[in-house]
């Protein structure tokens, strides 16, 4: 399946870089008749993606939410004794182990994003700005010994080389801890016309089937599999070491039936699914056209990395006349690629847009209740995903 090459999704630059071209990479998805495993085989280097990062957790309440509940239900799976050491890879600014650390364990956070690590690090959250790697895992067991909890969370999608990412999951866990990670399911992808969760970042879109066949080559088993809502659906699993103490939930059998019945087994499947992304960027290609004739002006809500494949495969870079998000690392900056303003959220009250495209799609309800004040005043919001909605 191809979809329109980009430049890496977050790859925002400042004014005094608009001018510059940024380089573009194949977006190509590939599937392995083997084993049902999806992935990009075009790898962007890592250190090009992840070590000015721009995206931190804190700046969504509704992800603090998310990730202290997720905290709750992990410890009453796992139920460590205080002190216990949690780890968690691609820890961001560390919002989910803040919430660990209030439960009384011991927290590290792994990522290579420097100034975020930095300053997780400086808020009480020890980051190390690195990548994890089997090596980082066996340093870190001799340092601070061994974890009660792993987590990954929409990062094990990321890697290219998942296998010593795991390896050093297995050798830095207890005998009966677990390893919990989130990632896009690619059910959630193909039923609900997903394809913006695809870009460089992703270099796997996960489903049960080839996870459980993969851990088991590993040592590992897939003890529990649930569909949450997050990043419009995704997948966490939960893996401990073959032969640990905790049985196989049901729910790994059922999601393997599921994406049977989807036919996630099947190449066909996938590009029935291109032609129905290209249906869909037909059908809000000529709603937004339609305003614009009009003289109507539209802006963007939201500067998440899948706006960057949703505006260069929908071709939309010269219908948005601004973006606005409600992360300061991002404000001041200019889109990858396209290089549109990304302004606060107070500017959709300044600059009074009659149409607000919602990029960060996932979060439309909240964004459309904080902003009530925006439709009471005449303006209309633009749901593009799953389904085209003008509110």
């Amino acid at each position: 399946m191809r979809l329109a090459p980009t430049p890496p999704a977050n790859a925002f630059v400042p004014r005094e870089r608009i001018n510059e071209a940024q380089k573009q990479y194949p977006l190509d998805v590939y599937f392995c008749s083997a084993c049902g495993h999806v992935q990009l085989l075009d790898v962007v280097d890592p250190e090009i993606l992840f070590r000015d990062y721009v995206y931190v957790s804190s700046t969504s309440p509704v992800f603090v939410e998310h990730f202290r509940k997720y905290a709750e239900e992990v410890l009453k799976l796992v139920t460590p004794p205080q002190g216990a050491l949690v780890v968690e890879i691609g820890s961001n600014d560390g919002t989910l182990l803040r919430f660990f650390r209030e439960r009384g364990m011991r927290v590290l956070g792994v990522d290579p994003a420097r100034e975020i690590a930095r300053r997780a690090t400086s808020s009480g959250i020890e980051t190390l700005p690195m990548f994890f790697t089997a090596d980082l895992a066996q340093r870190i067991r001799q340092e601070y010994g061994r974890a009660a909890i792993i987590a990954a969370n929409n990062v094990f999608a990321h890697a290219d080389d998942l296998a010593d990412i795991t390896e050093g999951i297995r050798a830095l866990l207890i005998p009966d801890g677990v390893y919990v990670f989130e990632a896009s399911y690619l059910a959630d992808v193909i039923e609900k016309t997903l394809f913006d969760t695809i870009y460089h970042e992703h270099v796997s879109y996960h489903s049960v089937k080839p996870l459980d066949a993969f851990f088991r080559r590993h040592g590992m088993e897939l003890i529990d599999t649930q569909r949450v809502a997050t990043h419009g659906g995704s997948l966490r699993g939960t893996v401990q070491l073959r032969g640990g103490p905790r049985p196989v939930s049901p729910a790994v059998a059922e999601l393997t039936a599921l994406e049977a019945a989807l036919g996630l087994d099947r190449a066909a499947t996938f590009k029935a699914f291109a032609d129905r992304i290209d249906r869909v960027g037909v059908r809000l290609g000529g709603v937004l056209s339609d305003f614009k004739a009009q003289g109507k002006t539209i802006a963007g809500y939201g500067a998440p990395a899948k706006a960057t494949t949703l505006l260069f495969h929908f071709k939309l870079g010269n219908v948005l006349d601004f973006i606005v998000d409600d992360s300061p690392l991002k404000q001041g900056l200019f889109s990858p690629g396209y290089h549109i303003p990304v302004l606060p959220s107070q500017a959709i009250y300044d600059r009074r847009p009659d149409y607000v495209l919602i990029l960060a799609w996932n979060f439309a309800e909240p964004i459309m209740k904080n902003h009530k004040k925006f439709l009471d005043q005449g303006g209309h919001f633009i749901i593009p995903l799953p389904q085209i909605q003008v509110v």
